[in-house]
């Protein structure tokens, strides 16, 4: 769903309604004292705070609608489990009840699956980082957080990077107006391009110049990884003769490169 349309799950979401917060407390108050129908309205006096939770995750390739769903779920069990005596907003109780719905949808169904173990320690380190940032004014260190844990800073940087969402190799990371840039237009393997597969072949052209006895020790010592012994021993020659055999071969096969 594109975040400029409104509708999503089949509900038009410019028709939802808001709630004021005195209308939220006294339908908690019929809610409390089991009015099925208080809880309906609520609900639906809510579905724009989901909404407005689920645009932030926009752009992960997920179906908005499926998050949609899953916010709303989140949405109910705040509603379950809301306390009114706390005296704070329903809304600063729900948003990170639903955003932690939606996290946990998003990584139960990653396609890459990691330990439980490894998420409960992104996931304290995760909440160790925005504890200590409130306490410091700050961005903390990875060394802040894994003495905050008790745990070794290694643990920390394993288990943040295990539950980052894979990122697609035609994922644009540049776009002037004109032909987008991707991931994979930055990648390079300097083992295997053009070049090196140019090099190849005048390599082995230059090997077909040389003498059966040059070719068979070019081969055995660059290409077997044969010691000048054991090239030696197999041909039947010395081993300064193969040195001697191996230089000249090399020198020919320079010039033709």
């Amino acid at each position: 769903m594109a975040l400029n349309k409104v509708e999503i799950c089949g509900v038009d979401t410019s028709k939802l309604p808001v709630l004021k917060h005195e209308q939220m407390v006294q339908l908690f108050e019929r809610i409390h004292a089991g009015d099925a129908s208080a809880r309906e309205e609520f609900i639906n006096g809510n579905l724009r705070l989901v909404l407005s939770v689920v645009q932030r995750f926009a752009g992960r390739g997920e179906s908005m609608d499926d998050l949609f769903q899953v916010g709303c779920i989140g949405l109910m069990k705040s509603i379950d489990n809301f306390d009114t005596s706390l005296g704070v907003r329903f809304s600063t109780y729900a948003v990170p009840m639903i955003i932690g719905e939606i996290r946990r949808y998003l990584r139960d169904n990653n396609a890459i699956r990691v330990s439980r173990s490894l998420r409960d320690t992104a996931y304290k380190a995760m909440q160790m980082r925005d504890r200590l940032s409130s306490e410091l004014g700050r961005e903390p260190t990875v060394q802040e957080i894994a003495k905050a844990l008790e745990i070794k800073q290694e643990d920390v940087v394993l288990a943040m990077d295990a539950i980052q969402d894979p990122v697609s190799l035609f994922e644009p990371i540049y776009h002037d107006g004109g032909d987008a840039l991707y991931v994979m237009d930055q990648i390079h393997d300097d083992k295997d391009n053009d070049d090196a597969w140019l090099d190849g072949i005048a390599i082995r052209g230059a090997i077909e110049h040389l003498g059966e006895r040059e070719r068979k020790i070019v081969k055995m010592r660059f290409f077997e990884g044969r010691t000048q012994m054991e090239v030696a021993e197999e041909i039947g020659i010395s081993q300064a003769q193969v040195s001697r055999l191996e230089k000249s071969a090399l020198n020919r096969m320079k010039k033709q490169i």
